[in-house]
């Protein structure tokens, strides 16, 4: 055990070092807006993670111990003062060698102890580290597009792998569920966040989903139809967000003479009609679900249906950072279900009956977050795909939109 935690450890890391590797230290550096941090920050603060709930325990910190801890904690208030959010941006010192320099000391400290073995409870936290270097690997990706998008010059962040495009992608149908009283939540030995626990049982009405998501030419239809302009479709906070943000089509698109155009990892591309819509928020989702006569799945729905399928998706192992059409066979009712965009759900983010938290500073992780916040499932084409299961639940507010974020159709049972 302690040899393969070990293994997995160093795996988890130079995953993230690699997706740094190729970008300049001024791409690592800049943050175009509060809500996104720079690529620096996100390696600092993974190492940061490991050194205060980790090494800290085993009274091994290192001599820079106290500034990391000011400027690298996220939001864990019993840990003490922090570095304001807005301005991580402005973290010019430590540079970005002094933070690989950290990261490499780190790593090897890591190594040691983990080959040595350590006791059950921090054989659980290092796991949470690892789950959430790989929430922040997702995290680092998305900050990436969004700070780069703000270059007029459009520029690329990695080099697109070869793709060939399916000849044909599956049609679209609504597939029924027959419903009835289910179990909800984490099961097994498996990891899980606290915000999986505990099971819990729930009844849900006989439901329909669409076995496609919603594809870029779905949504060009909306546009064009007059979507973002026709409040008769919108929640009262969305239209409001709409008219104050002067939405007209999803993050990251612009429209050309030639057609539409979005902002990507790889630059500018043309928006692929036959992929997935991304970069829209639970605003949109909505009010494209109720233009289309259908509705938002809640995710009691959702993992009824995903429970009932293989995991398999487009994730960020397949190398390539940007929604592609499906190519999943017809063994599979409902395609790209895991990967590829996170799907919004009808559901707000709230405990589970019966839920607590983890102990400790550690416990701020999910909980205190569950207000104003809605729930989408499934993870993307930015996510490890080991990172992802059916009870998974991440959360963003309804307004947010820079993640990579899609919408798959519900509708209730004929």
């Amino acid at each position: 055990m302690s040899l393969e935690l070990a293994a997995r450890f160093l795996k988890v890391r130079n995953q993230t070092f690699n997706l740094a590797n190729p970008l300049s230290e001024a791409d690592l550096t800049i943050q175009a807006a509060e809500f996104v941090s720079p690529g620096k920050w996100h390696l600092a603060h993974t190492t940061w993670f490991f050194e205060e709930f980790v090494l800290r325990q085993l009274g091994k910190t290192f001599p820079e111990s106290d500034d990391y801890r000011y400027l690298f904690n996220s939001y864990y208030e019993a840990i003490g003062y922090r570095h304001p959010r807005a301005m991580r941006g402005l973290i010019t010192r430590p540079d970005l060698r002094d933070v690989l320099v950290y990261r490499a000391r780190l790593d090897e400290v890591m190594t040691d102890v983990l080959k040595a073995g350590i006791s059950p409870e921090l054989q659980n936290i290092v796991e949470l580290g690892l789950h959430h270097e790989q929430q922040h690997q997702e995290l680092f990706l998305t900050d990436i597009l969004f700070n780069l998008a703000q270059n007029p010059l459009h520029p690329t962040a990695y080099t697109a792998p070869e793709y060939i495009r399916p000849e044909e992608t599956p049609s679209c149908a609504m597939v029924g569920f027959a419903g009835g009283l289910q179990t909800l939540g984490h099961q097994g030995d498996g990891f899980g966040f606290d915000n999986e626990f505990p099971q819990h049982k729930f009844y849900v009405e006989p439901y329909q989903l669409s076995s496609q998501l919603v594809t870029n030419e779905e949504w060009i239809a909306f546009i064009e139809d007059g979507g973002y302009g026709n409040p008769l479709l919108w929640l009262a906070d969305g239209w409001a967000t709409v008219q104050a943000e002067d939405w007209q089509m999803p993050l990251y698109w612009v429209k050309q003479d030639s057609g539409y155009y979005s902002m990507s990892l790889y630059g500018l591309m043309p928006v692929d009609e036959a992929a997935p819509v991304a970069h829209i928020s639970y605003f949109e989702a909505d009010a494209y679900a109720r233009w289309a006569g259908k509705r938002l799945p809640t995710e009691m729905e959702w993992e009824f249906a995903a429970r009932q399928q293989d995991r398999q998706g487009h994730f960020a192992d397949a190398g390539y950072y940007q929604p592609l059409p499906s190519t999943q066979g017809s063994d599979q009712p409902l395609t790209q279900l895991y990967g590829t965009v996170w799907e919004w759900t009808a559901s707000p983010y709230q405990a589970y009956p019966g839920f607590r938290p983890n102990a400790g500073a550690v416990g701020e992780y999910n909980g205190k977050f569950m207000n104003g916040q809605y729930v989408l499932r499934g993870g993307s084409c930015v996510t490890p795909e080991g990172h992802i299961r059916p009870t998974y639940r991440n959360f963003f507010y309804p307004q947010q939109r820079w993640q990579f974020t899609g919408v798959r159709l519900a509708q209730n049972a004929a």
